[in-house]
């Protein structure tokens, strides 16, 4: 409908019930109140019907995560773990180089230092404080061995060390570190760093590739280095390593800082390209890995010894490099197909899990269950069934650094975003709370569903996300009594119950609107809707979905690509924040043009109240737009498009932080040699001042294949965007 149809028919309707029909006692009613200064509305809304439900879920296997310590935050927790035989305790690895413990208690509230190595630990992206492994005998020994990234002098290391407690396992004891290894790391991702003790009692270590994108030095399969590999270490003695019997290359020089002359005895089983968390079954011995794919495929593999995994000839059971009529076979070693296989439908960077134990879920007994930090899907893969495609069980919308294992058989999901959850039998499952048709979300006009329910806000960013070209509108929808709470950084968090709305159109054509949900317990999910042909009902879309209008490809995102651009370091709700709201709109319901904070503040939807004048107040340009500089409207660009990933605690590899007050030189992108792949640029950088063609940022964004960026939810390249961005490129003279 045309809003300005719309509003005219709005006035008739208000002119009329002014000329006819008074009250009953025949006097008139009390004029309403004045609307605030300044305000483009009257009034702040009665929203009553468009809240968020509920989350439940509709799984073809009965599980859901419960949290469990929900009084306990964690930050940046990367791995969680019992000590061997004692169900008492939990320990919690964080990434920054801390362990913390606490009590295995429902109401637990307070947690103590494990230890803390945070001044030895290079911590950020993919680097940190990675694994934890008691040994056996702890309770006697108190040994425990950690696995951390570290920089000497310049160098990025990735370090085996072993610690000892002097309080009866109460703590561990910083000055009684052993280092055992170290492997000199020549980029910053693809450091592996997962540490478990065999059924053999050896100790099992994971390395990745070396890092950048591709292997560009074949290191996963050169067998003269640690890199690319899972080792098989006797560290019985606490003080250094042996090689124990049975590894394939025993009879070898060792290779103490990652290198030797001759295949490493250290090597269990090669061809990796991420090895990120393995574990044994408990009931078999067997070991199994999550590999991070590299473009297309992610994989799951079940390690023998000796064995040769394929990369970088293939990803999963594909050629990579060669890209067709790669080989079977590398110096006589077969290369091995994995288990279990996925494509970037289902997630992005596998998270290896546990083959099922417990005795809680009868359904996933022997099936091993793993999952997909960035998607948040947990699978379950049958061993030996031959099908490598695993079943879905659950979107789990959490960030899945690691899965642990209880000393009771049960797995828990540990959430980088800082929570520890068990998985559960859910009773039989349940049945979903969002409608499969939108005209029964509330969200909408019951008279008229390509138009907003009264209860909703409209609003508008000044720098909007790119969405292939669509024409977007924008509401919120708040809980009565429920406010907006504006924190110091201009970051706006939403209460439990609201409900984000965005219709997307195509010329006049409406093709999609997508309700972002913040449930009662607090998880932000997605959903999204396809409009039919008469543009009269649009109709829940499960799983995502492309569908051609004309020409253009038109991409309906998966539930759990939502939470992909959508990301928890970004606080989920992108596009509202103080300065992405310091902007005019026309409001459809008083036809007034104002500012949208002086709005927002008028009406008593923020808290605090900003209190004070819009133009004191940040604004980002539009980069469309012919306000602000060329650089200032490249960084609203990149703030919008890209940091919702390239920001401190994001789900990147990279340490970028693309940010909009974020200075250029701190980015960590100008002048900088790309970590994951040149994409065949020489002398590439991230950003390289005064040359876009070196440049690795800009090439990404101009393109739309798997190194493109976004990398999910756009078919189109935003000409505008890049020529901005090349613009900016070509007329800087160094990083300051």
């Amino acid at each position: 409908m045309d809003r300005r149809l719309a509003m005219l028919g709005l006035l008739i309707v208000v002119a009329l019930a002014g000329c006819g029909g008074g009250s009953s006692g025949g006097g008139s009613a009390p004029p309403p109140p004045p609307p605030p200064p300044g305000s483009g509305l009257d009034a702040r809304p009665n929203n009553t019907s468009c809240l968020a439900p509920d989350r439940t879920t509709t799984t073809a296997a009965s599980i859901r995560v419960a949290r469990v310590f929900p009084a306990l935050g964690f930050t940046s927790p990367v791995l969680a773990a019992q000590a061997p035989g004692d169900a008492s305790r939990w320990f919690i690895v964080e990434q920054a180089g801390r362990v913390r413990v606490f009590d295995n208690v429902a109401t637990v509230t307070v947690t103590s230092p494990f230890v803390d190595i945070v001044a030895r630990v290079a911590s950020g992206g993919e680097t940190g404080l990675l694994g934890m492994a008691f040994d056996p005998g702890f309770a006697s020994n108190g040994r425990v061995f950690l696995h951390y990234t570290r920089d000497n002098s310049g160098q990025l290391q990735s370090v085996l060390a072993a610690y000892t407690s002097v309080d009866d396992g109460a703590t561990l004891d910083p000055a009684s570190e052993r280092i055992l290894l170290t492997v000199d790391q020549p980029f910053n991702n693809h450091n592996g760093g997962h540490l478990a003790f065999g059924p053999d009692d050896m100790l099992y270590m994971a390395l990745g590739d070396g890092g950048s994108g591709g292997d560009p030095n074949d290191n996963g399969q050169n067998r003269q280095t640690l890199l690319g590999k899972i080792l098989r270490l006797d560290v019985s003695s606490g003080t250094d390593y042996s090689i124990p019997a049975g590894n394939r290359w025993a009879g070898n020089a060792h290779c103490p800082t990652g290198t030797g002359a001759a295949e490493c005895p250290e090597i269990h089983a090669y061809g990796l390209r991420n090895p990120w968390r393995f574990s044994f079954d408990s009931g078999t011995g067997d070991l199994w890995v999550g590999d991070v794919g590299q473009n297309t495929w992610e994989e799951v593999d079940r390690i023998v010894a000796g064995g040769n995994y394929g990369w970088r000839f293939r990803e999963g059971a594909h050629c990579f490099n060669p890209s067709s009529n790669c080989p079977t076979q590398s110096d006589g070693d077969a290369l091995l197909d994995p288990d279990a296989e996925y494509g970037r439908n289902l997630g992005a960077s596998v998270t290896g899990g546990y083959v099922y134990r417990g005795a809680g879920i009868t359904a996933l007994a022997g099936r091993y269950v793993f999952g997909d930090f960035i998607s948040g899907r947990i699978f379950a893969h049958t061993p030996g069934s031959g099908v490598r495609a695993p079943d879905v069980l659950l979107d789990s919308a959490l960030s899945i650094s690691s899965f642990a294992e209880g000393e009771d058989g049960e797995i828990y999901v540990v959430d980088y975003g800082g929570g520890l959850y068990r998985i559960e039998d859910d009773g039989g499952g349940g049945s979903s709370t969002i409608p499969d048709l939108l005209s029964d979300s509330g969200c909408v006009s019951a008279a008229d569903p390509t138009e907003p329910a009264d209860g909703l806000i409209p609003y508008r960013p000044n720098a909007p996300f790119w969405s292939d070209g669509a024409d977007k509108a924008r509401w919120m929808a708040l809980p009565n009594g429920q406010n907006v709470t504006v924190e110091a950084d201009g970051d706006w968090q939403f209460p439990s119950g609201t409900v984000l709305v965005k219709n997307f159109a195509l010329g006049t054509r409406l093709v999609e609107t997508r309700l972002f949900m913040r449930h009662p317990d607090g998880v932000w999910a997605g959903y999204t809707y396809e409009w039919n042909d008469a543009q009269t009902e649009a109709t829940r879309v499960v799983g995502g979905k492309r569908r051609n209008f004309g020409t253009q490809e038109w991409i309906y995102p998966s539930e759990s690509e939502c939470l992909q651009c959508h990301t928890a370091a970004a606080g989920r709700a992108l596009g509202l924040e103080t300065a992405q709201l310091n902007g005019e709109l026309t409001y459809p319901q008083t036809g007034r043009t104002a500012n949208q904070l002086a709005t927002l503040d008028g009406i008593g939807v923020l808290s605090p109240p900003l209190g004070g004048a819009p133009a004191t107040l940040p604004a980002y340009p539009d980069p469309g737009g012919a306000a602000g500089s060329t650089a200032e409207r490249a960084r609203a660009w990149l703030h919008t498009n890209c940091a919702g990933c390239h920001r401190p605690g994001g789900p990147t590899g990279s340490t970028q932080d693309l940010r909009f007050t974020t200075t250029l030189v701190e980015t960590n992108a100008c002048d900088v040699e790309p970590a994951s792949g040149d994409l065949g640029i020489a002398n590439a950088r991230l950003i390289a001042p005064g040359e876009p063609a070196r440049s690795v940022l800009l090439a990404r964004a101009a393109r739309r294949d798997a190194t493109g960026m976004p990398p999910v939810g756009s078919a189109l390249v935003d000409e505008a965007g890049v020529a901005l961005l090349t613009d900016w490129i070509a007329g800087l003279s160094s990083c300051q």
